[in-house]
């Protein structure tokens, strides 16, 4: 059976050493004091270890079952979403105007992460929720709010958004469902959607669908379409539930892995639904849901990292095999554990170094939109809308890599179901694909986020690194192990923006098929700015003398091998964005 220890002195660090939440100007950021922090976060690492990540190789093996129209969870599941609910954790961040507690994204999205280490199927029946409460807080009407959102801060109602259909994933524009207006104001919506997670399941009393559908006489494609609550169950005037509504399950897809989590064929005949802000833009009311959703992946890449991390490092010191070369290390036994090995240390170095600078990636990043949400900040706003992308599309590629070399740790017994390394890795798998194939992240990136207000945002990250690096050169143990990578690795960055500049105005080709390798030349330049932050951080910290000198001295090491090992691909990806798109387009589609 696998294990779980919920990292929160890393989480700790980096809210604190890193990010100094405490200090922030950020309103509602006062009250995260280190002992306020500390409690709020061992409290749900408990939650995570003892009573979710238990249940985790169960969902997987016994799955969700469909039987007579209704889904059912897996054996524990059910007790699990009650104590969730009692703790008041899926309230954490939201509006105390409708029962949620009102703390900080970031604080939120810490807690988070240690949730889907530990049972990331379980964790994405809240986690759907929350989209579809922040879509509906931002967009819906006041009698909307009222009607839904307090029972979904609760999780006595969840929720879903339902986008895909049969034949339209990412383009959107093609989608059939419809949506009837009525003479009582709401709207019958036909069609159907498919892999919609969480559509359906016996955990909650409601599930509240947020389904995309066209109105006859609407606009042409993408700029037609309109958002709809539709509900399980309807809800009478006084928040009652009513009849059941027109709406249905087809069927529940057999998948690679979280087999915990329904994925649902939703049907929809003539249900009764409900306008979500305007009509014809619903899109921008869905896309308040699908950005915090891609975030929220980008988060599940490194968190399913980590806890097939965690293992492979239990495993690595336990399993004995063959002797180090420099000579026996446990000569009372038969052979020396794997960590002596150098190929097996640096597996876990390349794990290590990866789940701890996206966590500080992911943490920032939720610093912006608590930024951009409680303070109004349109820079904050603008630079996680550039960071997205890049957060979604690398850290799940990373991650997925990096369970699979957790999975390589282990040899044959990785194969093997009861190690249950194999879940991480098929659970990790879908991480790359949902939310925006990475492919479509790469092509958002750099076809529109990187001119985005001209180009502002990219030019103040640049000049967020150049003034950090001038700010510390002074600084030995900063210079050649971070700063000087640091610098490498951005001035490739900005060189594959210039090529784009350059070249793809006069062949898009050019700038298309190098979106994929500067979506990755982006993610390790972020990675490598939070790791020279850190750096500092760390030796701040540990020159004050002020907690465990160890723990300080391992994050320098960690870091250190980041900047060696992982950063200098940036180099490798500039070569190839600057090879352009003709050896990419080179073969016609009958040589394929």
């Amino acid at each position: 059976m696998p294990v779980y220890a919920p990292p929160t002195k890393d989480l700790q660090f980096v809210l604190h050493d890193l990010l100094n939440v405490a200090d922030s100007h950020v309103t509602g950021y006062d009250e995260l004091e280190q002992d306020f922090t500390g409690a709020v976060l061992e409290e749900a690492g408990k939650l995570a270890s003892e009573v979710l990540a238990p249940l985790n190789a169960i969902g997987d093996k016994d799955g969700c079952t469909f039987k007579n129209g209704q889904v059912s969870t897996p054996t524990g599941f059910t007790d699990a979403y009650q104590k969730m609910m009692q703790g008041g954790w899926m309230g954490l961040d939201c509006d105390p105007a409708y029962g949620g507690q009102g703390m900080p994204y970031v604080l939120a999205t810490a807690v988070g992460e240690m949730f889907v280490s530990a049972n990331m199927a379980f964790n994405m029946y809240q986690g759907l929720t929350h989209g579809a409460y922040s879509a509906i807080h931002a967009h819906g009407s006041d009698e909307l709010k009222a009607m839904y959102l307090p029972k979904m801060v609760t999780g006595q109602w969840t929720g879903t958004m339902n986008l895909t259909e049969p034949h339209c994933g990412t383009d959107l524009g093609l989608m059939r469902t419809k949506a009837e207006p009525q003479s009582d104001g709401t709207y019958n919506l036909s069609g159907q959607k498919i892999f919609i997670s969480a559509g359906d399941h016996d955990l909650s009393e409601n599930i509240i669908h947020l389904v995309l559908a066209k109105i006859a006489g609407g606009p042409q494609g993408i700029k037609g379409v309109s958002l709809f609550i539709v509900p399980k169950f309807l809800v009478n005037p006084d928040g009652s539930l009513g009849a059941r509504n027109d709406v249905s399950v087809g069927s529940i897809e057999q998948k690679m892995g979280l087999h915990g989590n329904a994925t649902c064929v939703m049907n929809y005949d003539g249900a009764t639904g409900y306008l979500v802000g305007a009509e014809h833009k619903g899109m921008r009311a869905m896309f308040t849901m699908m950005n915090e959703a891609r975030i929220g992946v980008g988060l599940q890449g490194y968190a399913q990292a980590e806890a097939a991390y965690q293992n492979a490092v239990v495993y690595a010191n336990e399993r004995l095999q063959g002797r180090a070369v420099t000579g026996p290390e446990n000569p009372d036994g038969p052979a020396d554990p794997l960590i002596v090995h150098p190929d097996i240390r640096r597996s876990l170095m390349d794990q290590k170094s990866f789940v701890e600078g996206a966590r500080a990636f992911t943490l920032w990043g939720a610093m912006l939109i608590d930024q951009s949400l409680r303070g109004d900040d349109a820079d904050a706003e603008g630079l996680i809308s550039l960071m997205t992308p890049v957060i979604k599309g690398f850290q799940t590629d990373k991650g997925f890599e990096m369970a699979v070399q957790a999975q390589q740790v282990y040899g044959g017994h990785g194969y093997i179901q009861e190690h249950g390394m194999s879940q991480f890795v098929r659970d990790a798998r879908i991480t790359q694909i949902y939310e925006g194939a990475n492919g479509i992240q790469a092509l958002d990136l750099v076809g529109r986020k990187l001119m985005q207000d001209g180009g502002k945002h990219v030019m103040a990250f640049f000049e967020m690194i150049k003034s950090f690096i001038k700010e510390n050169q002074a600084n030995p143990e900063l210079k050649a192990d971070f700063l000087d990578p640091l610098k490498a690795a951005s001035k490739d960055l900005q060189s594959a923006g210039m090529y784009f500049m350059e070249k793809g105005m006069k062949n898009p080709n050019n700038a298309l098929a190098g979106s994929y390798d500067f979506m990755h030349l982006f993610g390790h330049v972020c990675l490598g700015f939070m790791w020279a932050r850190m750096a500092k951080a760390s030796l701040a910290a540990r020159d004050k003398g002020s907690g465990d000198t160890a723990f300080y001295e391992t994050k320098l090491a960690t870091g250190r091998y980041y900047m060696a090992r992982h950063l200098p691909a940036s180099t490798m990806h500039l070569a190839r964005i600057t090879s352009g798109g003709e050896p990419v387009m080179a073969l016609p589609a009958n040589a394929f």
